[in-house]
C-alpha cells in the first residue's frame, strides 16, 4: 500500500512523499508534494489503481492530456463522454427525468474516471480492469483520476453500485453490438459485483401503530389528512400528491380511489404529471370508513380535476417543503414524548404494508395493493416480517420432530418386512 513520507527542508517546508511498490520486488516508486491535502489524495490514487501510477498521470507534472496520436485517429464521437451522452438521448421508453438522472450519474461518477477512453477496440479502450478499478473506487470512496482537487467522495452501498454498473454496461454493450459494432466485447461481463446485502444500505422503519398516532397528533391540520390517506393505503408520496377528485371512484358498491397517476421529475428538472412507477401501479384501492370520509371531505367543493391535497397556496407539494415543514417538525415532536425512530414519509407505505401483514394478509394481497410489478419484490421487502407464522411453523417442526423420534413403524410396514 501506498504511504507518506513527510521531512523538513533545509528553508523550513515540508515535504510530503507518497512512496509505493507495485510488487513484492518491484522498484520502490514516489512521488514528491509540498501541500498534505494532494499527497493523501495521490496516496489514495495509486492505492485505488493497485499500486500503479494513475492513468494519465506525469510524473513531477500530474495529470496532463494522453498522446492521441495523429488527430483523426479517433472519431470524436467515439470518447466515453459524448458517446454515453448520445446513447442516453437516443433511449426510447425511458422517461424525462430518468434520462436526466443518468446523464447525472454519467457526468459525476464515470466521466471522471473514462475521460480519456474509447468505446472502441485500440490503445485508449475501456478495458475489464478498468471498470473493475471503477467499482473499486466506488465501494471505497477513492477519487477518481479526473476529479478536482477539493472533490470528496462517498463510499457507495452495493445497490447502488450495481445500479451504475447496469448503466455502464449498458452502454458499453451497445458499443459492442449492432451491424457495425464499435468493440469485440462488453468490459463490464467480467465483473464480479457486491452482493446486494454487502453493505449497510437505509434500512425501512416500519412504525407501531402508538407511534404513528404519536407522529399524526403533532401534525399541522393541512397535513393529517394527506399522511393518514398515505398511512392507510400505503401509496407512494408521488401518487398521493397526484391524487384529484375524479380519482374518488366506487367498486360494488363501494367507495374506492383510483391511482392512475403520479409526480414525476422532468427531463428540465422540474416536475410533470405522468403514468405511475409501473404497469402494476395503476391500481384500485378499496376503501375503509374513515379513509372514504377522509377523502370525501377533501373533494368537497372542488371540480373534478382539482388536486385532493394541494399545498397551503394551492399547487402541489414539493416534497422538500412538505419535509421540512410538516413532517419533520411533526417527528420531533413525537420524538419528545418517546418516539426512538426517525421515519421518513416515505416509511409510511412500509408501515402500511407491515400492518397488513400483521393482520395475516397474504402477500399476493399486500402486492397488488402496494402495486409492485413482482410479488417478488414484496416477499424481498416484507418477508423478515412473517413472523406471525412462527407459532404455527414451530408447532409443525416439533409434531414432525416427535413423531420421528418416536420411530413409530407402521403396522403395513411391519408386516411386509415380516413376510417378504
Amino acid at each position: 500500500m501506498a504511504f507518506i513520507r513527510v521531512r523538513e527542508r533545509a528553508d523550513g517546508v515540508l515535504i510530503y512523499t507518497v512512496t509505493w511498490r507495485s510488487g513484492r520486488r518491484a522498484k520502490q516508486e514516489s512521488e514528491p508534494f509540498d501541500d498534505e491535502t494532494l499527497a493523501k489524495r495521490f496516496r489514495d490514487l495509486v492505492n485505488g489503481h493497485g499500486q500503479q501510477w494513475p492513468p494519465g498521470w506525469v510524473p513531477g507534472k500530474g495529470f496532463a492530456a494522453p498522446d492521441l496520436g495523429p488527430a483523426d485517429e479517433t472519431d470524436p464521437s467515439h470518447w466515453f463522454e459524448p458517446y454515453a451522452m448520445a446513447y442516453i438521448d437516443t433511449l426510447t421508453g425511458v422517461e424525462g427525468g430518468t434520462k436526466r438522472k443518468y446523464r447525472k450519474l454519467v457526468e459525476q461518477n464515470m466521466v471522471p474516471w473514462f475521460r480519456d477512453h474509447t468505446v472502441t477496440d485500440g490503445p485508449h479502450a475501456i478495458r475489464s480492469e478498468h471498470v473493475k478499478r471503477w467499482v473499486n473506487a466506488l465501494a471505497a470512496g477513492q477519487p477518481a483520476p479526473h476529479d478536482p482537487p477539493d472533490r470528496r467522495r462517498r463510499r457507495y452501498a452495493s445497490k447502488t453500485i450495481r445500479n451504475q454498473h447496469g448503466l455502464l454496461s449498458a452502454i458499453l454493450g451497445a458499443a459492442a453490438s449492432g451491424e457495425n459494432p464499435l468493440r469485440s466485447v462488453n468490459p463490464c461481463l467480467e465483473t464480479t459485483l457486491p452482493r446486494p446485502d454487502d453493505s449497510d444500505e437505509e434500512v425501512a422503519t416500519f412504525l407501531e401503530h402508538w407511534e404513528a398516532g404519536l407522529i399524526l397528533r403533532h401534525l399541522a391540520p393541512d397535513a393529517i389528512d394527506l399522511v393518514q390517506v398515505m398511512l392507510s393505503t400505503g401509496i407512494r408520496w408521488g401518487e398521493a400528491t397526484a391524487l384529484q377528485v375524479r380519482d374518488l371512484v366506487r367498486i360494488n358498491g363501494r367507495p374506492a380511489l383510483r391511482i392512475s397517476r403520479a409526480w414525476k421529475e422532468a427531463e428540465d428538472g422540474g416536475r410533470e404529471i405522468g403514468p405511475p412507477k409501473s404497469r402494476k401501479s395503476r391500481r384500485t384501492l378499496v376503501l375503509a370508513p374513515l379513509e372514504s370520509a377522509i377523502l370525501q371531505r377533501a373533494a368537497r367543493g372542488k371540480k373534478p380535476t382539482d388536486l385532493l391535497f394541494p399545498a397551503p397556496e394551492g399547487a402541489a407539494w414539493q416534497a422538500g417543503t412538505f419535509r421540512r415543514l410538516r413532517w419533520r417538525p411533526a417527528v420531533e415532536a413525537a420524538q419528545a414524548e418517546g418516539l426512538t425512530k426517525a421515519p421518513r414519509i416515505h416509511d409510511l407505505r412500509h408501515t402500511h404494508a407491515s400492518w397488513l401483514i400483521y393482520r395475516g394478509i397474504p402477500l399476493p394481497a399486500i402486492s397488488a395493493r402496494l402495486g409492485h410489478e413482482s410479488i417478488q419484490t414484496t416477499v424481498d421487502r416484507y418477508g423478515h416480517l412473517l413472523v406471525i407464522m412462527d407459532d404455527d411453523l414451530v408447532a409443525a417442526v416439533a409434531w414432525s420432530m416427535e413423531a420421528a423420534l418416536r420411530v413409530e413403524i407402521p403396522d403395513d410396514v411391519q408386516g411386509a418386512m415380516a413376510h417378504p
